[in-house]
C-alpha cells in the first residue's frame, strides 16, 4: 500500500462530483474517482494529474451491484490509504409514483441508500487508522420535507441525513469527523436546468454555481462541521419552511415540483 493519503469520491465523473475532484486536486490531495463506466472519468483523472501534479486513479463500476461494490472497494482500500470519503453518488427524478417503474424506484434506493451505507461501513476501519479523517455525505434540501412527485428521492436523502448525524455521534472521540451537506438546486446539465426553470422563482431560490457548492462543502467539512447548508438563501428558506406546518410545506413544495414532470426523463 502507498503511504500517501487519498480522498475517495463517488459519482465523480460529472456535476458536483467532478467539482469535488477538482477541489481536492487544487488543495493538493491525491484522489480516487468512482463512477459508472462510459463517462469521462479516465480523462478527468488524467487532466487532474497533469494540471495539479497529484496522483489520481479512476475506477468505473456500477455501485448498485452490491457484490461488485464490496469487492472493488475492499480492493481499493487495500491499496490506497483513504482519509477522506465523499459520498456524492445519487440519483433522483420527478414523476408520478404510478408512472415510475419498479426498476427506477429500486435504483434510487440502491444507489442513494444502500451503496452509501455499504461503502461507508467498509471504509470506516480504514479511515480510523488515520489521526484525522473525514466523511462527507451529500444529502439535499429535499431531505427536510416530503415531496409529492419525487416521493422516494427525499425519503432517501432524509435517510442520508439521519445516517450521517447518527454516525457522527457514534464516531465522536475517534479521529473521524462526519459531515452532511444539504445542497439546494444545482444546474448540472441542460435537463436539470429546464426542470429548475420550470418551477419559477421557487425553483431558483438558493441556486448556486456547482463550483461554489463544492467549495463551501469542502471548507466546512475540513472544519469538521456537522451540518452544511450551502448558500444564504437556502438557509433562510430552510428556516422559513421549518416554521410552517408540514401539511402546508408539503403542498407548497409539491405544487412547484409538479411543474418539472414535463422535463423529466422516462421513469
Amino acid at each position: 500500500m502507498t503511504d500517501r493519503n487519498y480522498a475517495l469520491i463517488t459519482g465523480a465523473s460529472s456535476g458536483l462530483g467532478k467539482e469535488f475532484a477538482i477541489q481536492c486536486a487544487q488543495r493538493g490531495m491525491n484522489v480516487l474517482l468512482i463512477a459508472l463506466p462510459g463517462g469521462n472519468t479516465m480523462s478527468l483523472a488524467e487532466n487532474l494529474r497533469l494540471e495539479y501534479s497529484v496522483d489520481v486513479q479512476a475506477f468505473e463500476f456500477d455501485m448498485t451491484d452490491s457484490i461488485e461494490l464490496i469487492s472493488r472497494v475492499n480492493e481499493i482500500a487495500d491499496n490506497y490509504n483513504i482519509n477522506f470519503l465523499i459520498n456524492n453518488a445519487g440519483v433522483g427524478g420527478t414523476s408520478s409514483i404510478l408512472e415510475t417503474s419498479l426498476e427506477r424506484i429500486d435504483g434510487i434506493i440502491q444507489l442513494n441508500v444502500r451503496s452509501t451505507t455499504l461503502i461507508t461501513r467498509l471504509l470506516i476501519p480504514h479511515l480510523m487508522k488515520n489521526d484525522r479523517s473525514y466523511i462527507m455525505n451529500i444529502s439535499s434540501m429535499a431531505a427536510f420535507s416530503p415531496i409529492a412527485y419525487k416521493t422516494v428521492y427525499p425519503a432517501s436523502k432524509a435517510f442520508i441525513s439521519s445516517f450521517s448525524l447518527s454516525l457522527r455521534e457514534e464516531l465522536s472521540g475517534t479521529g473521524v469527523s462526519v459531515s452532511v451537506v444539504y445542497p439546494g438546486p444545482i444546474m448540472t446539465n441542460s435537463l436539470t436546468a429546464r426542470r429548475i426553470i420550470a418551477q419559477g422563482f421557487k425553483g431558483k431560490m438558493g441556486l448556486l454555481p456547482t463550483r461554489r457548492i463544492a467549495e463551501i462543502a469542502m471548507d466546512k467539512t475540513l472544519e469538521r462541521k456537522s451540518t452544511i447548508v450551502p448558500g444564504y438563501m437556502n438557509r433562510i428558506n430552510h428556516f422559513l419552511m421549518g416554521l410552517m406546518p408540514e401539511s402546508m410545506r408539503l403542498k407548497i413544495i409539491s405544487r412547484a415540483v409538479k411543474k418539472e414532470i414535463q422535463y423529466s426523463l422516462p421513469a
